[in-house]
């Protein structure tokens, strides 16, 4: 789904570029509420482990791969907000070091990868999660679902940009049509490792998975005869539990998946590539400003040896990631805990 320069036309791509940098800064500010003492600590990792297992390339048909996205998953583990900001610094580190995904296409991208997949997926998520029964299994089932919708969502979205500024003259039906078809098989890989990865987390430190907060009934305490909702409690012994073991667990998962699995994934042109190869609308893509960086597709440069060079570079990758993601989330808390400080000392009007 990594949009190339040269799909889309200049003007789509700024105004496209516009609406990406708006929905980063409402996510930067929204995520301060969701960048708690659990979530900021893994707001991080959750941005390298899915740069990792979006270099997991799976066949889905003849000729076709996909991988994860990771809207979802984002979503479900640190929130909506926090989710668009993961997505968008993996892009950022995508497009910048290994050339994938055009520069000029940057704002084409988080608006299709990561603002439409987390707004599609959070959107099912909430709504199933409220119409199932209060339980793990409805969490990791309402995780598949969502993620299997929010794939073909961002095809859908693709689409639209390509009708409005596509460079080449593809009747829309095809493109339409090839895009949502292949993507829903994409999309079943991406909701079968969402639900995974969500089911497992949940599974050890359930208080850590956003998703899974607050879908039981609170507690009522009868007041002056009123009932009110008796305040929150983290259940005893999680409080005092660190994030530690689940965060140093991530990211050797996210090391080895980038460093060791990823030489196994399908060699085949993922969704979009094959789509575009297919209907011919990538007869106007231009090169990638960053082609020559020395970790331009995924390999080392000057390293010969194919297995080392991109194992080398998913552990680039991993590491250049999460040191920029936990840098950016780190930064929101602290002007979280800078507010709430200001809040509780400001003096009350007369």
């Amino acid at each position: 789904m990594h949009v190339p320069d040269g799909f889309i036309d200049a003007p789509v791509s700024l105004a496209a570029g516009v609406v990406a940098a708006g929905a980063v800064a409402v996510s930067l500010r929204g995520a301060r509420r969701e960048l708690d003492e659990r979530a900021a600590p893994l707001a991080g990792l959750v941005a390298a482990f899915i740069f990792a297992v979006q270099m997991l390339n799976f066949p889905v048909a003849a000729g076709t791969s996909g991988h994860l996205l990771g809207g979802a998953l984002a979503a479900i583990l640190v929130g909506p907000y926090t989710g668009v900001l993961c997505v968008s610094v993996v892009l950022l580190m995508q497009g910048v070091l290994f050339a994938d995904g055009g520069l000029t296409a940057l704002g084409v991208n988080v608006v299709n990868m990561a603002v439409v997949t987390v707004v599609v997926a959070y959107a099912v998520f909430r709504a199933l999660v409220k119409l199932l029964p209060d339980s793990r299994r409805s969490v990791t089932g309402a995780a598949f679902v969502a993620a299997l919708l929010s794939v073909p969502a961002a095809a859908a979205a693709f689409t639209l940009i390509y009708a409005i500024g596509g460079t080449t003259d593809v009747p829309l039906s095809k493109v339409f049509g090839a895009m949502v078809g292949v993507h829903v098989l994409i999309g079943i890989g991406e909701a079968a490792i969402t639900a995974a990865t969500v089911g497992a987390v949940i599974a050890v430190r359930p208080d850590l998975v956003h998703g899974a907060r607050g879908l039981s009934a609170p507690l009522k305490l009868r007041v002056h005869g009123e009932l009110v909702d008796a305040p929150a409690a983290v259940p005893v012994g999680l409080a005092a539990r660190s994030t530690k073991p689940v965060w140093i667990t991530g990211l050797v998962a996210a090391l080895a998946l980038a460093g060791f699995v990823s030489f196994y994934a399908s060699s085949s042109p993922d969704g979009l590539e094959k789509v575009a190869a297919d209907k011919g609308i990538d007869q106007k893509v231009t090169d990638h400003a960053a082609a020559d960086s020395p970790l331009a597709d995924y390999g080392v440069k000057d390293v010969t040896d194919a297995r080392l060079s991109g194992g080398l570079a998913g552990v680039i990758g991993v590491g250049a990631t999460v040191v920029v993601g936990t840098g950016v989330f780190w930064t929101v808390r602290r002007r979280r805990s800078a507010d709430l400080t200001a809040s509780s000392t400001a003096v009350p009007a007369a």
